[in-house]
Order: structure tokens, then sequence, then C-alpha cells
């Protein structure tokens, strides 16, 4: 039997809140009740679920992004703050043994992290992917998860983007370059 993961990478207020640094806006809001009912379904059946969650430095010009995009998810901000009904969902597990948290600080959300240890460890194979944005965090975490040798599905009412092209491309590439389920 695969074991199955949910990956729950970036949907913070900074990239999903009218208000955010970086937001890509109404089409992230528009996930966000297919976001908490795939993620409430994983913690429900004891399924492994994972926020990652981009974290940057107040400052830090070394950052390669720090000259594509405006300072986001900086650290110790309420911008990191899971969006929406997403938070409460994660205050009320955060302690179970099945739910981990963890920050990153590259798209990926295996560049730089123990994320593949932690999927090894339990013998997880399946990867779903959900969150933002489709076409930056989310493919490459799923190009990663691919050269791993996980087996990925990605939600497509669970991912999006602020940019519309990059969001069909990326949906596209998932499945004819990185053979995953897109469902």
């Amino acid at each position: 039997m695969d074991m199955k993961a949910l990956l729950n990478v970036d949907y913070t207020i900074d990239f999903v809140a009218d208000d955010g640094k970086l937001t890509c806006g109404k089409p992230g809001q528009a996930i966000e009740g297919e976001v908490v009912r795939l993620t409430r379904e994983f913690l429900e059946r004891g399924d492994y679920v994972v926020f990652a969650i981009d974290r940057h430095e107040e400052g830090d010009t070394c950052h390669p992004e720090s000259k594509l995009f405006p300072p986001h998810n900086i650290a110790g901000t309420e911008g990191r703050d899971l969006y929406g009904e997403l938070q409460a969902v994660f205050e009320a597990h955060r302690h179970d043994e099945n739910v981990h948290y963890m920050d990153k600080t590259r798209y990926s959300a295996f560049a730089g992290t123990d994320l593949e240890i932690k999927l090894r460890e339990r013998g997880i194979t399946e990867l779903h992917i959900v969150g933002v944005c489709t076409d930056i965090c989310v493919l490459h975490t799923a190009v990663d998860a691919y050269n791993k040798g996980f087996s990925i599905t990605i939600h497509k009412d669970a991912v999006a983007s602020f940019n519309p092209a990059g969001h069909e491309w990326a949906l596209e590439h998932f499945t004819n370059t990185l053979g995953a389920k897109v469902v």
C-alpha cells in the first residue's frame, strides 16, 4: 500500500490575502475551500500532512529572490501565517504526530530542508501537493519530488498563481513532463 502525504505549499497571508506582500489574490482565495477540505481529509485519515512555508529574513539582500520579488513571508510577521480557515485547522492539529510544519527558504520544499528524510522515515511514496504558486513553489517542489522518485498528484482546484499563463503551463508540465496525476 502506498503511503501518502499532503504538502501544503505557501498558503499564507502574504501569498493569498488582498494585502499580501506577494499575493496571487482572487485565484489564491478561490482555492481556500478545497485546500482546507483536502487538509482535513488527510488529517482525519491519519496521513502525513506537511506545511512547507516560505521564510525570509528582513533585509536579506543576498537571497536570490530579493532581486526578483518584493520582501515577503518575513520571519516574525503575520504575512507568514496560514491564510484564512487553514490557520485554524493547523492550530487544532499542530501537535498531532502526523503534522509537520517546516520553514523553507527556496522555491522547492526539498531545497535545504529535511523534508525527504521525514517522508522516507514514514515510508511515504505518494505526494499530494496543494498551495501557491502553481508555476513557482508548487512546480519546483514537484520537480524535486519527481527527481527523488515520488509519485505526484496535483490537486488543480487547490493550486493557484498570480500568473494565469504560468498556472496553465505548469498544470500541463506536471502531467506531460513529471508524469504527475492532475486531479
